[in-house]
């Protein structure tokens, strides 16, 4: 009976210690890898922009009155030439006629100084040879030779006067023409600013009545480059988009022009680039939002790994924290540049120095190392949770 007493107390004293030994054990690591692949790769500068018109033209007046008649209206497709609006021309035809009037009264005036200016000069070559003879005195001489002076500076004046009154004439004859509003330009209006009866003034400036699109076919995107970005932008590269609109659909374009002038908000320098859109089939219209991507840079048959794998540094142990890495250690980190892991012997991690390129959505080419396709690389070590009060539970068991 002795014998069973001290044979149970040696087992439960060496579970007790098993366990005790069993939750101080340091907890093995868990790695989460993912394959090397191979395939193609598309670097890209992600932007927003808002869609418009290639050029958009804002129609204006040039003369003040109430609108009397429009004849277009939204999505109203013009030609060049085309009548889209009336100011009421009641008062410039008033000031055409005005003008006409004066216009022609001073033809009149002219007509009648001039006949005075050939009578003056008759009196006065009659009298410059009867002065000669003796016949009248020198003070009527010199009286016609006067009146032919001032018939001379009448003349003068009168024609004055009718370049003067043609001129208001012409202006009234403008602003009358100016009061019927044509279209500048073949397009579809997008914007109307006046209605029947509004009146408008064109003291200061010329309000906009109408907008204008030229051609909605060809559209263009205004976005803004983080300055970051800028260098791997340059014209003639591909760009998809997408718009809220159709978020299903991606849009296709190609950048036609990088503007050197920054623009600075919050200290935040950028650089509006354009992009040039098709739009054939009319989806797009002004002013929608667009999320580009250009392309920068495209590349077929690499390797790829996960942009994580990069990021990724083993967990020291603790009893290695306390030991100074050796001087091959610290000469192959340096030497290594960038690094991703594999699982090596022991199932722990071993460090390949890889050369990157390109990367995009979350992968990173591999240019030089030693991986292939299949290789798995770590990208997260998980240490597993242990379990709750382990280190403190009591090997006997809980008391009573």
């Amino acid at each position: 009976m002795k014998k069973i007493i001290v044979a149970a107390v040696v087992a439960v004293v060496a579970l007790a210690a098993g366990i005790y030994f069993y939750s101080k054990k340091e907890p093995e690591s868990v790695y989460k890898t993912a394959k090397v692949e191979r395939g193609a790769m598309v670097s890209t500068v992600s932007a927003t922009g808002n869609v418009a018109a290639v050029v958009t033209v804002q129609v204006g007046t040039q003369v003040s009155g109430t609108i009397q008649k429009l004849f277009v209206d939204f999505n109203s497709s013009v030609k060049k030439g085309q009548v889209i609006a009336q100011i009421d021309p009641a008062l410039f035809n008033a000031q055409v006629e005005q003008t006409h009037g004066n216009y022609l009264t001073a033809q009149a005036n002219l007509l009648r100084v001039t006949a005075d200016l050939a009578d003056a000069k008759r009196n006065l070559e009659r009298n410059r040879q009867l002065v000669k003879d003796g016949i009248i005195a020198q003070s009527e001489f010199e009286t016609a030779e006067t009146r032919y002076e001032q018939a001379v500076a009448a003349v003068k004046g009168a024609e004055g006067s009718v370049i003067q009154t043609r001129g208001s004439y012409s202006q009234a004859q403008t602003n009358q023409k100016y009061s019927t509003i044509r279209s500048p330009v073949d397009g579809i209006v997008v914007s109307r600013n006046v209605d029947v009866g509004q009146t408008v003034a064109a003291s200061f400036q010329t309000p906009t009545l109408f907008t204008i699109a030229q051609d909605l076919t060809k559209m263009q995107i205004d976005t803004s480059v983080d300055e970051a970005d800028i260098s791997r932008v340059k014209v003639g590269q591909p760009v998809t988009f997408t718009v809220d609109s159709y978020p299903e659909n991606r849009f296709a374009g190609q950048v036609t022009q990088i503007r050197n002038a920054p623009i600075i908000t919050q200290n935040v320098v950028t650089y509006v680039v354009v992009v040039g859109v098709d739009n054939r089939d009319m989806k797009l219209k002004p002013g929608m939002t667009a999320n580009i991507a250009i392309e920068t840079a495209h590349k077929d048959d690499v390797l790829k790994i996960p942009s994580a794998a990069l990021r990724f540094k083993p967990k020291v142990a603790k009893e290695a924290k306390v030991k100074p890495a050796g001087t091959e250690q610290r000469r192959t980190k340096k030497e290594a540049g960038q690094l991703v892991h594999i699982l090596g012997q022991g199932n722990k991690p071993a460090p390949v120095p890889v050369k990157t390129g390109i990367n995009s959505d979350g992968q990173v080419e591999v240019v030089e190392g030693n991986l292939k396709e299949n290789d798995e690389v770590i990208v997260e070590q998980v240490l597993p949770k242990q379990k709750e009060g382990a280190g403190t539970r009591n090997p006997m068991g809980p008391r009573f």
